[in-house]
């Protein structure tokens, strides 16, 4: 074993957070050494991945403590056990089933939903690893890996867990881990095991973004081994995805206020009920009526502990007017609905064989309400492809434009003098000026006698595997031609002047078979001009900031041939700057300083990181909708700063603020700095027609969130927030992943609270996606943990297009009608009960049967509620894709505000008093029936409920836009099972029934001609005013639609003739044809 014990920090950072450091002793392979022979083992934690929020043990009480958070669940569960233990004028249940019914299919439903998640997290925690137990190899599942366990990993998997690095199957004990799920880097870096016990305590070991044998994803080693140090939920990654919490729609917060008003309603009404029925009973006369004497207990109970009775017993029998079943309409309107989703092929992606999933569908609705997109860069917006695509040599540009060229195709002016040769030395260049290693792979099959070997490189940089590449087949191809017999050149390579972010450049010195010294030098255009001959510069320079705008990245190559005694030179002065004790690496800044001067320009590189394909177009379909677009990575700043160019985030005219290390500077006063840039760009003359754009990195952020005590301003926060929502976009880059959630945190928690949304692909993507609204994984590269954890998960970042612009739109719609619709039937449904009271001397008489009370939400008029919500297409789905504009029409929650809250709540008031008044003038002193008889009390309200349900059901109807078999099906359907409900409900006798109030009175009700005429009439006259609005809008579309056409045409029609519209854009004319 190569240690014994090791102790090591543990650090969970997040700015504006108390750090939180303690240590912790390993024992590797459970064995501790005699000097740690009466050390007691700490207790860690399991190596199981939670992303669920039930067990099975606590899933009764949780969920049912979250469902009556509602205010309408609560509400009914006060109404039941008031009618459990008052006498009041309705049964328990008429209130208890539709409780019971809404709580058990919301269980059910949720249910589901977190076993999907307890499946997806089963797939990590079973799956298979090797632990070296006792010399030997043994296979456990991952959930079982305990601190201490010595685990094998082989190339290309994932770690299970926080390792320390101990050994390698490579002889030099090296292996190269990638970190794209920690900090969206791709890249390769290498990594040595540990030569002996090792004291891991220092900043830089437990800094949030840095890795130091923290492995996360093994590459190009066949195996290498090391002891688990952090496990299960106390890993990086874990620590880094916050805890999960309960997220509400903005649509249930508008629910909830839409609740507090009717429940104000409510109380009125039992309040005026209670007090008119005291001040009817002062009459002595009708204190006690014949038919309704008070027995000897009404008469000695206290008068206000009565009217404290009756009050409640009012608030039961108006208790319908709190729409219960409304909250299980939207949980299965949010489940079926969901699958819509999943079921689309347009988001189906060929490549990895997988469509949307959804793993919440508790905010369908809140993805019509998107305010602000949060994005990861790596693997979200680019495919983590780069590809050399083009250089400059001289000036001239060269691209491989045609796959028979000797190499480059040159595409612009003539070759200078110096040839083909200019081409070589630029090619010799890129293939010598880098630190990219290489791993020889199997052989393969080629030329006869010629086998191939498959290599891949591995660099700590993409720019350069790409850039090697691209040089090795165009100068392989370029000697080819000109030498059909392949050699291979030499170079000894002397030393390398590492890149590093203040110089932006990096150089090496080699040494040809014929003894010349050359220095090649690439870097940054801002890094190699100012060192080389500035009469070289121009032409170059005007293709760098031609592909900079194009969103390439860029490069700038340049050489020197050194003398015999410069190169001793230099040679001493490394070697003694490398020796320094002191100022080691000032020293060697300026040996570097003094080396890369006057140098000659050759030429530029251009490399495309290639974007995932409709990226930019979906940016700016999402643009154009309203939405502001931010995006978070944990890259460079050049790298992400191409990218947003490449994918339209800036515009070439868009003004960029810069607020990162080289702006602010690394003074000891950084404050300062920021404090003056802040109020520079606070202070700024913004300008509607100017856009805006702001860089920052993650550095700079900590600085604003957490100024010093002494900084001259603490208000750095706000500051910042302004500027940032003033920008059109902004890019943050270099962040850690908790710096990413208190962005997201920042923007939702500003005035307004805007809807964010975040997307990404990685575990470093976790916490913000948690913390933002919605948030939206991708299937990626870089493992499911961002998909497992997010509300939905896309294949792509195209589909997200579809997914907000179609879907968001559409079902917010929809379950805004829904939310509206309930409560406007419902209004419908109580009001007549209450006018009732002021005709039957407030005693509390039901104007409806106990069937009709209970049936009447869940039966009558839910499904067709129900098959709207779900089907319903106002606009086509291909519409609502192509013109992002739409989506701004329902933004801000536009349909559940006030002004259309108070229109619903007035039609159903106009309905409801229609429906009273209407029976009672039509039938206040008419013998309607054969034998002389008058209607009675239950007849009556028997007309009034069947007025009621028609006319609401009717008024659904006129709304459907897409009428599809379900909808005919759902809405004739419900009305033909009422009336077969009551044919059979009052056609027999039913023995559990004390009184058989409603024997025959349909069949009755319905023998009489006025009755249907006066239902029919009433039907009319509450419809009126819809069918008027839908006329007059009609008018208003179609007049619309003939001046687009009359515009579109370029003229004006005679007025005899008669035209067909065929679509929006244009028109067919008949009988005429335009001179």
């Amino acid at each position: 074993s190569p240690c014994d014990t090791v102790t090591t920090g543990y650090h969970s950072y997040c700015a504006g957070e108390e750090k939180r450091v303690g240590t912790r002793t390993v024992v590797v392979g459970h064995r501790p050494v005699s000097e740690t022979d009466a050390y007691v083992a700490q207790k860690f934690c399991d190596n199981r991945i939670v992303s669920s929020k039930y067990t099975i043990w606590n899933f009764l009480p949780k969920n049912l403590f979250e469902q009556f958070r509602r205010i309408a669940n609560f509400y009914f569960l006060i109404i039941f056990l008031v009618q459990v233990i008052v006498d009041t004028p309705t049964s328990p249940v008429t209130s208890g089933l539709p409780l019971f019914f809404v709580i058990t299919v919301t269980a059910i439903k949720q249910g589901y939903e977190d076993w999907l998640r307890h499946r997806a997290d089963n797939e990590v925690n079973k799956s298979n690893v090797f632990i070296v137990e006792n010399a030997k190899q043994v296979q456990k599942e991952s959930e079982k890996i305990k601190v201490g366990d010595i685990v094998e990993v082989k190339a290309d998997e994932t770690f299970p867990c926080d390792l320390i690095f101990l050994a390698s199957s490579s002889v030099d004990g090296t292996c190269y881990v990638t970190t794209a799920s920690l900090d969206g880097e791709s890249n390769f870096k290498t990594h040595y095991a540990v030569r002996d016990t090792t004291v891991l305590c220092t900043d830089e070991a437990i800094d949030s973004l840095t890795v130091f044998n923290l492995c996360l994803g093994l590459n190009y080693k066949e195996k290498i081994y090391g002891v688990a140090v952090y496990t299960g939920m106390e890993t990086k990654m874990a620590l880094n995805y916050q805890g999960k919490s309960q997220k509400r729609s903005a649509v249930e917060k508008s629910i909830n206020a839409f609740l507090i008003v009717y429940l104000c309603i409510l109380l009125s009404k039992a309040t005026v009920c209670t007090t008119l029925k005291y001040v009817w009973q002062s009459n002595p006369f009708n204190d006690e009526p014949w038919y309704n004497e008070k027995t000897k207990k009404e008469r000695e109970t206290f008068k206000v502990l009565r009217m404290f009775t009756d009050f409640l017993s009012f608030m039961v029998l108006f208790n319908f007017i709190i729409p219960v079943s409304m909250y299980v309409t939207v949980e299965m309107q949010k489940f079926l609905g969901s699958f819509f989703i999943s079921w689309d092929k347009e988001m189906y992606d060929e490549e990895i064989k997988e469509g949307a999933l959804v793993n919440t569908s508790d905010l369908n609705e809140e993805l019509g309400q998107v305010e602000y997109v949060f994005t990861d860069k790596t693997g979200t917006l680019t495919e983590n492809s780069m590809e050399f695509i083009e250089c400059c040599i001289d000036g001239h540009k060269y691209k491989d434009c045609m796959p028979e060229a000797d190499g480059f195709s040159q595409t612009d002016g003539p070759l200078k003098y110096y040839g083909k040769c200019r081409e070589e030395l630029f090619l010799r260049a890129l293939c010598l000026c880098h630190t990219v290693q290489i791993k020889e792979g199997d052989q393969v099959d080629g030329l006869i006698g010629h086998p191939e070997h498959k290599c891949t490189y591995i660099s700590s940089s993409p720019d350069e595997i790409a850039l090697v590449k691209g040089a090795k087949n165009y100068f392989s191809s370029t000697k080819s031609k000109l030498n059909p017999f392949l050699f291979s050149e030499r170079y000894q390579l002397l030393h390398v002047l590492n890149f590093d972010p203040v110089r932006r450049r990096m150089s090496v010195i080699v040494r040809t078979t014929a003894g010349k010294l050359l220095l090649f030098c690439k870097g940054a255009d801002s890094s190699i001009f100012p060192r080389v001959q500035q009469e070289e510069i121009q032409q170059t320079k005007v293709h760098v900031d031609r592909n900079a705008m194009d969103g390439y990245r860029t490069l700038c190559v340049a050489f020197k041939e050194l003398t015999q005694k410069e190169y001793d030179k230099i040679d001493r002065q490394l070697n003694e700057a490398k020796m320094a004790l002191q100022d080691r690496e000032e020293k060697m800044a300026k040996v570097f300083e003094d080396t890369e001067a006057d140098m000659h320009l050759i030429g530029a590189t251009a490399v495309e990181d290639r974007l995932q394909e409709q990226s930019a177009e979906t940016i700016e379909a999402l643009h154009a909708a309203g939405m502001k677009v931010w995006v978070l990575t944990g890259d460079k700043m050049e790298t992400a700063k191409s990218t947003c160019y490449a994918c339209r985030l800036f515009q070439t005219s868009t003004e960029l603020l810069e607020l990162t290390a080289r702006t602010v500077g690394e003074s000891e006063r950084k404050e300062d700095r920021l404090h003056e840039l802040l109020m520079e760009y606070h202070k700024k003359s913004w300008t509607l027609s100017q856009e805006y754009g702001l860089i920052i990195d993650g550095s700079t952020l900590s600085l604003i969130l957490n100024p010093s005590q002494d900084s001259s301003s603490s208000n750095y926060k706000n500051i910042f927030l302004q500027i940032c929502l003033k920008c059109a976009a902004v890019l943050c880059c270099r962040m850690a992943p908790l710096q990413k959630a208190q962005i997201v945190r920042m923007v939702k928690n500003t005035k307004g609270s805007p809807i964010t949304l975040s997307v990404g692909d990685g575990a470093n993507d976790v916490s913000m996606i948690l913390e933002a609204h919605v948030g939206i994984g991708i299937k990626g590269k870089e493992g499911r943990q961002a998909s497992r954890n997010s509300d939905y998960a896309v294949p792509k970042f195209k589909h997200l297009r579809k997914l907000l612009l179609a879907h968001g739109h559409l079902y917010y719609v929809r379950i805004a009608h829904l939310v509206q619709y309930f409560f406007y039937k419902n209004l419908c449904f109580i009001l007549p009960q209450f006018l009732y009271q002021f005709f039957c001397g407030f005693s509390q008489q039901p104007l409806y049967d106990a069937a009709y009370l209970t049936m009447y939400n869940i039966c009558f008029t839910s499904l067709p509620i129900l098959a709207y919500s779900l089907l319903e297409q106002h606009i086509s789905i291909d519409t609502l894709t192509s013109d992002p504009q739409l989506y701004m029409k329902v933004s801000d929650n536009a349909m559940l505000q006030w002004k259309p809250f108070l229109y619903w709540t007035f039609l159903g008031a106009f309905e409801g008093l229609v429906f009273f008044f209407g029976v009672y003038f039509l039938f206040q002193n008419s013998s309607l029936e054969d034998n002389g008889k008058v209607f009675g009390n239950w007849t009556f309200g028997t007309i009034v409920f069947t007025v009621l349900v028609f006319t609401v059901t009717l008024k659904l109807a006129l709304d459907t836009r897409f009428w599809t078999w379900m909808n005919h099906f759902v809405i004739w359907g419900s009305l033909a099972f009422y009336v077969f409900f009551s044919f059979f409900w009052g056609g027999v006798i039913w023995p559990f029934l004390k009184q058989q109030r409603m024997y025959f009175v349909f069949a009755h009700m319905l023998t009489s001609v006025s009755t249907w005429l006066a239902i029919i009439l009433l039907i009319f006259i509450s419809l009126f005013p819809e069918i008027l609005l839908i006329v007059l809008k009609n008018i208003k579309k179609k007049k619309h639609q003939w001046e687009f056409a009359l515009d579109f045409c370029g003229t004006s029609p005679p007025v005899t003739q008669h035209t067909s519209f065929v679509c929006s854009t244009s028109i067919k004319v008949s009988a005429w044809r335009s001179s």
